[in-house]
């Protein structure tokens, strides 16, 4: 498992939160992911031979917000 942390652009409330925690955690090769509104970040803990750091900002940007 490898750890990553996420900026995350556009989150207005814990819907918002609710909506990215979701959308990760369906992801295949994802363990957890923890979204935080006050950060405005999301910390992944991910399997790199499954799935790409690339791949989870694809994710998220195709949720309607901005990743880096």
């Amino acid at each position: 498992m490898e750890n990553t942390e996420i900026s995350i652009g556009g989150m207005s409330c814990q819907g918002c939160v609710k909506n990215i925690t979701g959308v990760l955690s369906a992801l295949s090769g994802v363990a957890t992911a923890e979204v935080s509104l006050e950060k405005a970040a999301a910390t992944v803990a991910f399997d790199p031979q499954a799935i790409s750091r690339a791949e989870l900002l694809a994710a998220i940007e195709d949720a309607g917000f901005d990743a880096e």
